[in-house]
């Protein structure tokens, strides 16, 4: 369970994606799910009555077998909306942002799996490739005016740091002027890896920190079976996010993001 919803949480965005093996094509580097265009017709009638509005991508207009495992549609409860469906060749996403909640979230993911995995007209050929739970959070900063990791270490607990010496005697300013940090780790009993980033951007036109926090099992890894073992995948994922979460937190950001 996670351990609260914060009245000023920083999320960004909170995306499930799913891809799927799509096979060789005779010309080098096309792929193409044959069953594509017969799934996005099942898949806009079935999810119609929670996602009625249909937005064709201008990716759309890409030939299937130059658009793998891009997004080319767009399902949503009305026009602007969140959340929403994404779906592409060989690609299958949940969107959400401000509005999440995890209680809202985990139920969204298990139906719109299903019904995508009911909607595949050739079962036999749905083969996984990769899914992946990624919360994108965002934190007003202005790294040209403090001290970026300075606020890592004091707010996050995460220690990054350059020798003091490498700026001496070189015509170079010590404030960066981007930042883009990542690492991974194994999960156990080969599920997969949990990654971490930090990198600078802009939110708003203003700013900001922003970390993202990833759970991956790809082929090659433990890699749930769909629709059956997607429930369990999900909970262990977000208990893992959640958990890093709030422990990258503690402290003066969660009284921020709590109202407090």
């Amino acid at each position: 369970m996670p351990r609260k919803d914060l009245k000023n949480k920083p999320l960004v965005e909170a995306i499930l994606e799913i891809r799927w093996v799509l096979p060789n094509q005779e010309a080098p580097g096309l792929r193409l799910d044959p069953h594509y265009r017969i799934l996005l017709g099942r898949l806009s009638e079935r999810v119609a009555g929670e996602y009625p509005s249909h937005e064709p991508l201008p990716t759309s207009t890409i030939p299937d077998q130059m658009a793998a495992h891009i997004v080319q549609h767009r399902f949503r409860a009305s026009p602007g909306s969140w959340p929403l469906l994404q779906v592409g060749p060989g690609i299958f996403t949940i969107n959400d942002t401000s509005s999440y909640t995890w209680s809202d979230f985990q139920p969204r993911c298990e139906r719109a799996v299903t019904t995508l995995i009911n909607s595949y007209p050739a079962p036999h050929d749905f083969r996984l490739q990769q899914i992946i739970l990624r919360y994108i959070d965002a934190i007003p900063f202005d790294f040209t005016k403090d001290n970026l990791f300075q606020f890592l270490r004091d707010k996050m607990k995460t220690t990054l740091a350059l020798p003091n010496n490498l700026f001496d005697g070189v015509p170079v300013d010590c404030t960066p002027s981007g930042f883009k940090w990542e690492v991974s780790f194994p999960r156990k009993n080969s599920e997969g890896k949990v990654t971490l980033r930090f990198g600078t951007g802009r939110q708003h036109d203003q700013p900001v920190l922003l970390w993202e926090t990833l759970v991956v099992s790809s082929v090659g890894s433990k890699i749930p079976k769909l629709p059956d073992e997607f429930s369990s995948w999900l909970i262990s994922a977000h208990d893992i996010t959640d958990d890093w979460f709030f422990k990258l937190i503690e402290g003066d950001l969660e009284r921020r993001f709590s109202g407090e």
